[in-house]
């Protein structure tokens, strides 16, 4: 039989990519640099998507949805973030095509039809949201105005992989709008929380929250916070940003409020975004060579029922009396009713999907009134007695979402390394990779060299690192704390 998937120490990216496929979480497109998100990839999409709105409601914010197109003027307005973004837009220059008269069955873009103002395809929605924000705000009444929304986003990616870094991905994005710098800050750092609770909690992916350098911030933001994750090829993964953008986009786009002394100010900005990349951190967070594993809060199916060696009346009414109590819990259930696929076929399938728990009944369990259990997470199987199963599963999904966040963060700590000079930053970059520990003289010029040199970049300043004297591990500059050096995707 042949072999499923690569391995990971075989071609870790090989690996990812035959996950991505044989998972049947998308599919290559027609359109260089995109992807087709397929049911099963999309649900897992639903499942992230549906528990971050519900997060963001909780803390007051509502959605909305705002146009893809942005005037190339508005674009421009904003200097740096228009320059941070210039290479990677698609822009649209023409709205209608015509039959090709030199080419039967062709069609051609009509010269008549060129737009009057060329439209960018958005990159980001910072542009065409504070443009309106203008016409919404006048006094210090309206605000603050907390929206969020769903959307796509295209950036035009020259070195694409599927979910981690594509020409057109899903991502929500919030923007915010308040009367005080120090309100803003709030916003930003609460938003911040709530990426780093719903990484650990929900997608048992331990992360590192910090804050950008002035090199690595989002182009327009004043401070960007981070929450950066370590996958299993010791690369760094920038799982969610929040911006404080200052008053830039407001005097960008002219958007004042009078105040409670009748005064005009400037509105204080927010931006914040997650997109399906996380699902790339699902799968190199916890995968391993036999597919797939998800954490039961975000997969799809958390238990899956295969009547053995095939489905009949007195195996499926059992199989259905499981299901029932099981989804009384909240839990997702699957009862395999194909008659077409053997037993073991079914249980390789639900490997490589990452279904956290299989349930195999069969007629002797049956009979001796027991159930075959078997966790995707350490690949276990036990037999317990048929009464105790639906009490067992919906402790069993508890203690694999727990295995699964402290076996990363074991990880993180294995591969979470000091080091003092150069010449241990390379060699720990090269042999063992993962997060390095170290002093920085705090100048951009170190930064690139360092870039330039070794492919690493400062991911983050940790918000819970204190002050530490030291020296560069590149200049040997005076330093006062450490910084977290990564390679990244």
């Amino acid at each position: 039989m042949a072999k499923e998937i690569t391995s990971r120490e075989e071609n870790y990216s090989q690996w990812y990519n035959d996950i991505v496929k044989k998972a049947g979480l998308a599919d290559s497109s027609a359109v260089r640099g995109c992807m087709v998100i397929k049911p099963y990839g999309f649900a897992i999409w639903e499942k992230i998507k549906d528990q971050l709105d519900k997060m963001f409601k909780e803390t007051g914010h509502v959605n909305a949805y705002f146009p893809i197109f942005i005037p190339k003027s508005l674009f421009e307005a904003e200097e740096k973030n228009a320059e941070g973004f210039a290479k990677e837009c698609a822009i649209v220059t023409h709205y209608r095509l015509k039959a090709d008269p030199e080419h039967k069955g062709k069609l051609m873009v009509d010269p008549d039809a060129k737009l009057e103002e060329e439209l960018i395809v958005r990159p980001t929605s910072e542009a065409i949201i504070w443009n309106t924000y203008r016409d919404w705000i006048q006094s210090y009444r309206d605000l603050p105005i907390l929206i969020n929304q769903w959307a796509n986003v295209v950036r035009w990616e020259m070195r694409t992989r599927p979910f981690l870094r594509t020409a057109e991905f899903l991502w929500q994005e919030g923007h915010t709008a308040h009367s005080t710098s120090q309100e803003a800050i709030a916003e930003a750092r609460q938003m911040h929380d709530i990426y780093a609770e719903f990484a650990e909690k929900f997608m048992a992916m331990p992360v590192i929250k910090g804050f950008k350098t002035e090199n690595e911030r989002f182009a327009g933001a004043d401070d960007t916070f981070t929450i950066e994750a370590l996958m299993q090829d010791g690369k760094a993964l920038q799982a969610g940003t929040s911006h404080f953008l200052g008053q830039n986009f407001a005097k960008a786009f002219d958007v004042t409020f009078s105040n409670d002394k009748n005064e005009n100010e400037y509105v204080w900005a927010t931006s914040w975004g997650v997109s399906t990349r996380l699902i790339g951190g699902l799968i190199m967070t916890h995968s391993d060579d036999e597919g797939l594993v998800l954490p039961p809060l975000l997969a799809p199916i958390q238990v899956v029922i295969v009547p053995i060696p095939k489905p009949d009346a007195e195996l499926t009414q059992k199989a259905e009396e499981i299901s029932k109590a099981l989804k009384s819990l909240g839990i997702s259930v699957k009862i395999d009713m194909d008659e077409t696929k053997r037993p073991g076929f079914k249980f390789a399938d639900y490997e490589m999907k990452g279904v956290p728990v299989r349930l195999g009944l069969g007629k002797r369990d049956l009979e001796n009134n027991t159930i075959e259990v078997a966790r995707r997470d350490t690949k276990e199987k036990t037999t317990i007695p048929l009464d105790n199963v639906v009490s067992h599963v919906e402790q069993l999904l508890v203690d694999i979402q727990e295995n699964l966040l402290n076996r990363a963060k074991k990880f993180r700590e294995d591969h979470f390394t000091k080091v003092d000079n150069f010449e241990e930053f390379k060699t720990v970059l090269e042999t063992k990779g993962g997060f390095l520990s170290c002093h920085w003289d705090g100048t951009s010029e170190t930064e690139e060299k360092i870039k330039e040199e070794t492919k690493a970049t400062i991911r983050c300043i940790p918000l819970d690192s204190e002050e530490e004297n030291g020296v560069c591990v590149y200049s040997g500059k005076p330093s006062t704390r450490r910084v977290i050096f990564a390679k990244a995707y």
